[in-house]
């Protein structure tokens, strides 16, 4: 006989046009509503997830939380999913969903007892096929979710065979009834599903009201039951489900899907990108501080600070809430998500500085007339690039003079430049050095500043020649169009990598939809920014002079150039610096835009001059290939441009943008949208009210940041994912005088490749030993030599393509293969 699986829940979300207490009233209503109800029907089964929402009745209301854990115990209350909430299932790095994962399982297991196998994420706008592998060693074998449809993204079947990057499989099924069900209609929904889907052997129906919890009700519960005993040709009954996954894995064979299940709310991966670039941020210094902790706690020169360090992982993991990063909800969840991110750095900002400090034991005291320079590398290998601090010198100086410092390096002086610091202070007194060097792995490397004392501060002179200024190296050669302030030549070796025009800020039309749901992407453009007059480009700068050239060199030394460009577009301004290096290849451009456009999308295109292109992007420990027809697309760390026929690759890192799209050789990334607050579109009828005034979001100043790199193909695709993670976990530098007391620590941790990453490097969630994570990212296999110093270990370790190892470390220098939720 055919089976119907009824799966009742409450879709709740803790944020989206509330506030997270008005989702805590929820949920507890919901909750009390859900046990009475499961208390009174003998067949009802309850199913929920989401951590935070337990954490919020286990606090306010714990009374509930113990009735619940009864009635998980008595099987009518289903702990189903298992994770601390339903995040964006795009953005998060890796690392983030195995720690929503690990937040989830642990507490689940600590306050019940129970561990679910099947995920479920109901409600987020699509899904990365970086899941498939973490699924899979976390626990679980089978996924379930509903967006999107076969509208947007077509699956053979909605029942699948989940494969990730590296080959690992998860059961999936689409529910493509969707989660909901509205109060008294929840038989209709049934009988719907019955009539559409009849032929199925096995069927899934989810039902309760939901977003604003609800859930079940009694004369649903009876209606589904008197259905129940109405249907003569198909068992339908409450269920769970892992029970559906039990069942269907012994029905017929299901096609297997090796891709992500992509798109829907295409403006999601642009929407509130402040919420965006502080989420990055936060998984950036929660995961290097871990590491900086890790590394001093095994050398016992700190504890390791867990509660702090867990409490930023809960914000973090809150902020990844699919109404939050995606930026669909209204504007006070917005300011209540950057609090939330804001509480997370300032914890991580205080045990970094604090492993900082305990990292410099055994350093020397300065010598006399020297400032030292501490600079810690998180990585497991050594990072080459360009490095800024900012000191005071000794004393305050009042004298017409400019003290430019030098930077030495075991006694040498490097390649370093004095640049403007961020303050204003017109004296000879505070100091921003900029060097280029190499940082050894996993631990401090020391600098010392001497200094030079110089008439004036340096001045370039670099001037333009025939129209553009021209900045080469033995490496690279720029050219910037002083009519344009465009890039008109990058050449790498010789080979132009961009064609004329590169780097152009350009408008699209949009919509007051903040998730972008009707659409697959912005092909339509209002216009591009272009260049200031002197005169627009001295008030834009505030300069007391009438005039200020828009295009100009601002700083010039040992190390890089460094160009300002200014330009308009309607009631906007936007300032874009190159940052051109004397050593190596890759350049650096920074945007900093003041919009103030309405139903629009800003954009910057960058003309790639290769032949045959594939557009790839980071994923969760994965590279996904990117749609090439102009689709906007979600990417991570890093996109590139690929070219077989060239053998040729150009690519852009980036510190907090995810949205991007590529057609006829040129990509343009995603910065900044102006769609109406959580502006959901029904029907024919007005997004927005038209008698008022409605806010936008990103309105004013924005910041970006992003580093193009070209070369041979292969080498690229090697070598960018761990140029991307040296400019995201940046390591971290800070003028510190030591005591001289002390050993010098050892290395934290030492790869010998040139390609295998690390994730994660940090204390058990036992307290017993380190966790570390390593991950192949070219989809090529490898072997590393994994070496912790402290420990005495050393370990060959073999990767699959694309694959992640979690391995586990005990104080004595073992070393066993564990899954990712340390078992």
């Amino acid at each position: 006989m055919k089976r119907l699986h009824l799966i009742c829940n409450a879709h709740l979300d803790p944020y989206w046009q509330w506030d997270w207490d008005e989702g805590a009233a929820a949920a507890i209503s919901t909750f009390r509503t859900a046990a009475d109800l499961c208390e009174e029907y003998g067949s009802f089964v309850f199913n929920h997830n989401e951590v935070i929402l337990y954490r919020w009745i286990e606090e306010y209301e714990p009374s509930l939380f113990k009735r619940i854990q009864g009635l998980v115990k008595a099987g009518k209350w289903h702990i189903m999913g298992g994770w601390y909430l339903q995040p964006d299932c795009n953005m998060p790095s890796g690392e983030s969903f195995v720690r929503q994962i690990l937040l989830g399982k642990s507490y689940f297991m600590e306050k019940f007892g129970v561990e679910p196998t099947t995920a479920i994420n109901f409600d987020p706008f699509g899904h990365t096929r970086g899941l498939a592998q973490i699924l899979k060693k976390t626990g679980y074998d089978s996924y379930l979710f509903c967006r999107p449809d076969q509208t947007w993204t077509q699956l053979e079947d909605d029942d699948f065979i989940w494969v990730g990057f590296d080959g690992s499989e998860v059961a999936g099924h689409r529910v493509s009834s969707f989660y909901n069900a509205q109060l008294g209609k929840a038989r209709a929904k049934v009988e719907s599903w019955i009539e559409s889907s009849g032929d199925r052997e096995i069927g899934v129906v989810l039902w309760g009201v939901g977003n604003h919890g609800g859930g079940p009700s009694r004369q649903d519960i009876e209606a589904l039951d008197a259905l129940a005993e109405e249907t003569g040709d198909r068992e339908i009954f409450h269920s769970t489900p892992e029970r559906f996954f039990r069942e269907r894995a012994e029905a017929s064979e299901r096609p297997k899907h090796a891709n992500d299940i992509n798109p829907w709310g295409v403006g999601c991966y642009t929407s509130m990108v402040r919420v965006k670039q502080k989420h990055r941020q936060l998984e950036n210094e929660l995961y290097m501080t871990e590491k900086m902790a890790a590394a001093a706690a095994m050398q016992g020169l700190m504890a390791y600070p867990a509660e702090e360090l867990k409490e930023a992982q809960r914000d973090l993991a809150t902020a990844q809430f699919h109404d939050i990063l995606p930026g669909s909800s209204i504007q006070p969840v917005e300011e209540s998500a950057l609090r939330l991110l804001y509480h997370g750095l300032e914890l991580v900002s205080r045990v970094k500085t604090r492993a900082l400090f305990a990292l410099c034991s055994g350093q020397p005291r300065a010598i006399e007339g020297q400032t030292p320079v501490m600079v810690y590398n998180p990585h497991p290998y050594p990072v080459t690039g360009t490095f800024e601090c900012e000191f005071q010198l000794a004393d305050v100086l009042f004298e017409d003079q400019f003290t430019v410092p030098v930077i030495l390096q075991d006694g040498q002086p490097i390649p370093c430049q004095v640049e403007k610091e961020h303050g204003n202070v017109s004296l000879d007194w505070r100091k921003r050095a900029v060097f280029h060097a190499e940082l050894a792995p996993g631990q401090v490397t020391r600098f010392d500043s001497t200094f030079e004392v110089h008439k004036a501060r340096p001045v370039s002179d670099v001037k333009p020649e025939n129209g553009v200024i021209t900045l080469k190296t033995d490496e690279i050669e720029v050219v910037i169009n002083c009519a344009t302030g465009l890039i008109d030549r990058y050449a790498v070796g010789g080979r132009d990598m961009l064609k004329a025009s590169a780097c152009l800020p350009v408008v699209m039309k949009d919509n007051q939809d903040p998730w972008g749901m009707e659409v697959r992407g912005f092909p339509e453009q209002a216009g591009e920014f272009t260049l200031m007059s002197p005169e627009e480009s001295a008030r834009f700068a505030a300069v007391d002079a009438g005039t200020l050239e828009p295009v100009r060199v601002i700083e010039d030394g040992a190390v890089r150039w460094v160009v300002e460009t200014s330009f308009k577009y309607g009631d906007s301004c936007l300032l874009q610096t190159y940052r051109i290096p004397k050593r190596g290849t890759e350049m650096e451009v920074e945007i900093r835009v003041h919009w103030n456009e309405k139903d629009r999308m800003l954009k910057w295109a960058v003309p790639v001059n290769l032949a045959a292109m594939e557009y790839v992007g980071q994923h969760a420990f994965g590279v996904q290939k990117l749609p090439d027809n102009g689709d906007e697309a979600v990417a991570q760390r890093w996109v590139a441009v690929v070219s077989a026929e060239d053998d040729l690759a150009l690519t852009c890192a980036n510190d907090g943008t995810y949205g991007s799209d590529f057609t006829e050789g040129v990509f343009r990334m995603t910065l900044l949208r102006s769609p109406a607050y959580c502006a959901h579109p029904f029907l024919e009828r007005p997004v927005v009210l038209q008698d008022r005034y409605t806010p936008r979001i990103d309105q004013g100043e924005r910041l970006f940041h992003f580093w193009l790199n070209g070369g041979k193909r292969e080498t690229r695709l090697a070598l960018v994912d761990r140029e991307a993670a040296a400019h995201n976990e940046k390591p971290y530098a800070l003028s510190f005088f030591p005591c001289g007391e002390g050993e010098l620590p050892k290395p934290a941790i030492m790869l010998d490749d040139d390609v295998v990453q690390m994730a994660a490097l940090k204390q058990c969630e036992s307290g017993a030993g380190y966790v570390v994570r390593l991950f192949e990212p070219t989809g090529t296999a490898r072997t590393t030599t994994l070496s912790i110093p402290a420990l005495g270990v050393t370990e060959k370790v073999r990767l699959g393509g694309f694959e992640v190892k979690t391995l586990v470390v005990d104080t004595g220098g073992s070393v066993r293969e564990t899954d990712m939720l340390e078992r």
